[in-house]
């Protein structure tokens, strides 16, 4: 069903009063992370409610809603591998938007306070076409069995029929020999990023800084069960599913693939109609 409302200057106080109550909701499934720009976004989308921009922000300031609350973070300095730049090509090359699925994939750690003075490490892998997260790790060491296992889950899920690009930077975990056997014993080939130049794996950069600000430094984690539960809390059921993305025309990564696959169902019935 699609709702038309007026605009603001002629609206009803229950017109008002339903929107708000909309974007309540919006606003609490999210958890506080989403703004106007996104809230109109899944008006539209969940409610078949077509508002503006300028709407959405004059209701926010009504509503008087709280920010989100976080905690300051802690940080540790990475190992960057010293190898060659001949070894470690940049394939990749800044070429964020591959034209289908599975053709780049990208990968990095992330580190997560836990308790007073712990760690625990996060990798993921995403799938650069629709910015999909389709794996991702969770463990008390960063070593290049942390890079693997994380690899793998994305391998058997994925299972791709053609040569994946995987991008990173060039930490250690990364530029291991048993890291590169991996690769070229499963036909993918290793790009890397320039030695201390984030701006090559921008993307991934992108997504653990969402995902900082909207979750994890948010709170406090006293256990590696509780960053698990976290992180399956925003990968799997808001970012891949629920969070737009301005990248990909404010669809969200499930709905960027799950587009591309209704789009090649119509292609191939309009093929066998002619």
């Amino acid at each position: 069903m699609r709702y038309h409302f007026t605009s603001l200057n002629f609206a009803t106080e229950p017109e008002n009063q339903q929107l708000k109550k909309w974007i309540l909701e919006i606003y609490s499934q999210a958890k506080k992370r989403f703004g106007a720009a996104k809230i109109q976004v899944v008006l539209k989308r969940d409610y078949g409610v077509s508002i503006s921009l300028g709407r959405v922000y004059r209701l926010l300031r009504q509503l008087q809603l709280p920010k989100m609350s976080t905690v300051k973070p802690s940080y540790q300095k990475r190992k960057v591998d010293e190898a060659p730049h001949d070894s470690c090509p940049n394939h990749l090359k800044q070429a964020f938007n591959p034209p289908a699925p599975n053709q780049v994939w990208t990968t990095d750690f992330s580190y997560i306070p836990v308790g007073k003075k712990g760690f625990v490490y996060l990798c993921i892998v995403m799938n650069l076409f629709s910015r999909k997260i389709i794996a991702w790790q969770v463990a008390h060491k960063i070593n290049t069995d942390l890079a693997l296992q994380t690899l793998e889950v994305a391998y058997k899920q994925r299972r791709p029929s053609q040569t994946v690009m995987i991008h990173s930077d060039r930490g250690s975990q990364y530029t291991a020999k048993a890291y590169r056997r991996w690769l070229d014993e499963h036909d993918l080939l290793a790009s890397y990023s320039k030695k201390a130049y984030p701006w090559d794996n921008a993307v991934t950069e992108a997504f653990f800084k969402y995902m900082k600000k909207e979750e994890l430094d948010r709170r406090a984690f006293s256990s590696i069960q509780d960053v698990q539960l976290a992180c399956f809390e925003y990968i799997e059921s808001f970012y891949n599913r629920h969070r737009p993305h301005s990248t990909i025309n404010m669809l969200t990564p499930e709905e960027k693939e799950n587009f591309l696959f209704q789009q090649s169902v119509n292609d191939s019935f309009l093929c066998l109609l002619y």
